[in-house]
């Protein structure tokens, strides 16, 4: 382990937590939670709660109409509930055992290193359960590379979606991203056109019952803008940044005011609680939403998301104080 502080990248062996910072950064991995809970740049916070995986889409109309949120609703469960079964921690390359204390007194306040991988080792409360990693990799300049890996495991039912929701402490002024135009889905890309687009706030489709919405698929970056912070002390016009870079394919992602479940549990528009909070999916695989007949037909083959493949996606997120 580096201990030249040139190297930048600080790491801070806490009693239950992981400290990596920088020059303009801080991120704080906690063992017990099983993630990444804090995510500062620039002094802004930008994580509400831990990023996990994702494995619920609310039910659209057409799942509905053909079961198939009943079929699957294992991985409603799953998308509110997972544990932690190991983490592996590398520093510069080398495997380190995870420094709980009391062992984490070896290290001193001044250890520091080029790069940092964490991975976390997460089990569905599924029947049969299988295997999700998460891998953060953190270098010197605070760029976070995030690979999340699936394990196909035989009998169970297909997934929604699968990838990796970040809440975001408060609601976003808006976003920008490079992809395809408009609302898309693995079925209903046609009459897209690629480019660079923004919307501003968060838009839910206003349907007469809550459903998934807002998806964009064949994404290479997507930029999200706020300009509130949770501290009534830290308030200003300016915005900060958030962007999420694909490493290799691209990926499709979502950006509302709601969780998947939140958006589950209304009925109707009214139900939908006060928007507070900016949910961030980042999408690996997406089901299709079908509307072949009315609603009622199952999806094209092509456009469904079997649970016993492998499946694996990677970006990188990085913050900053202006674009």
């Amino acid at each position: 382990m580096a201990t030249m502080k040139n190297e930048q990248l600080k790491i801070i062996f806490g009693d239950g937590t992981l400290g990596l910072a920088g020059d303009d950064f801080h991120y704080i991995f906690n063992y017990s939670r099983g993630g990444l809970e804090s995510l500062v740049a620039g002094g802004k916070e930008w994580l509400y709660r831990e990023p996990l995986p994702t494995f619920w889409r609310a039910t659209t109309d057409n799942d509905r109409g053909n079961g198939f949120s009943k079929k699957s609703v294992q991985w409603l469960g799953a998308d509110q509930f997972i544990d932690l079964e190991k983490i592996a921690l590398s520093v510069d390359g080398k495997r380190l055992a995870l420094p709980l204390a009391p062992e984490n007194n070896q290290y001193s306040d001044h250890e520091f290193a080029r790069e940092v991988k964490i991975t976390f080792h997460y089990q569905t409360l599924t029947i049969p359960a299988t295997e999700v990693t998460v891998a953060y990799t953190v270098d010197a300049a605070g760029k976070i590379s995030v690979t999340v890996h699936y394990q196909g495991r035989k009998d169970l039912p297909e997934l929604p979606v699968f990838g990796l929701r970040l809440v975001l402490p408060t609601l976003a002024a808006g976003y920008e991203y490079t992809g395809l135009s408009g609302e898309t889905y693995p079925d209903r890309m046609a009459g897209a056109h690629k480019g660079t687009y923004q919307v501003q706030g968060l838009p839910v489709t206003p349907y007469l019952v809550p459903q998934d919405c807002g998806v964009h698929m064949q994404t290479k970056q997507v930029t999200i803008a706020r300009k509130t912070v949770k501290n009534n002390a830290d308030q200003s016009d300016e915005l900060f940044y958030l962007t999420v870079r694909s490493n290799g394919t691209p990926f499709a992602f979502s950006c509302l005011p709601y969780t998947a479940e939140e958006l589950e549990n209304a009925t109707h528009q009214e139900e939908l609680p006060l928007p507070r909070r900016t949910v961030l999916s980042i999408l690996g695989a997406v089901r299709g939403v079908g509307g072949i007949d009315s609603w009622g037909s199952e999806v094209e083959p092509a456009y469904h998301i079997s649970a016993e493949e492998d499946h694996e996606f990677s970006f990188d997120i990085s913050a900053c104080s202006a674009k």
